[in-house]
């Protein structure tokens, strides 16, 4: 007993020195408000072309052309933000209750090739 009773008191020092040198780091930092609309807008977006994909209207035309839904969102996911973005775009400058016009569907379709073509 005499043993155990002159390890105590060393023993609480030991055991706080290693705990508190496996303590992690932690670090904060301010995010501006640039950032997060950047990655709010790109968000949008995306699930603005992947909403758009998901039209009927749009399904029957790509699988006319020989492009499943599927393999339209994989690439839609494999693009950039300012492909995404410029895609956005596009579909927001289209009009109300419109079809799809050769100009369109050609933009995707060019967009789709690039996308695979660069895999």
């Amino acid at each position: 007993m005499n043993r155990n009773a002159s390890l105590s008191p060393w023993l609480v020092p030991i055991v706080a020195i290693v705990m508190s040198a496996q303590a992690p780091v932690v670090r904060a930092e301010m995010i501006g408000t640039d950032a997060m609309f950047v990655q709010n807008q790109a968000e949008q977006d995306r699930a603005k072309v992947q909403y758009f994909l998901d039209r009927a209207n749009v399904k029957e035309r790509l699988q006319a052309m020989g492009v499943s839904g599927v393999v339209a969102k994989d690439r839609v996911g494999a693009l950039g933000d300012q492909e995404v973005h410029a895609l956005a775009q596009r579909i927001d400058s289209m009009p109300a209750g419109g079809r799809l016009g050769n100009t369109e569907i050609i933009i995707i379709l060019l967009v789709a090739i690039l996308v695979v073509l660069a895999l």
